[in-house]
């Protein structure tokens, strides 16, 4: 599966609004979700579906679709 591009701010809004919520929501630490990088590597991408599927969160449909699927 290839996703799209997430940016740090996207994937915290997702995950609960804060840092700290989405650190806990990973099962990292604060200081590790500070770090992340403005646009997620697709591991930390991965991370953060896995996190919302485990919450029952959905998950943004741009995020599941494969180049084509995007083409179709």
């Amino acid at each position: 599966m290839v996703q799209s591009a997430m940016l740090k701010t996207k994937a915290i809004e997702l995950l609960g609004g804060s840092t700290a919520t989405a650190a806990e929501a990973i099962g990292v630490t604060y200081q590790a979700v500070d770090k992340w990088p403005d646009e997620l590597p697709a591991r930390i991408v991965d991370r953060v579906i896995a996190a919302l599927v485990k919450l029952k969160k959905p998950v943004p449909r741009e995020l599941l679709s494969t180049p084509e699927a995007k083409a179709a």
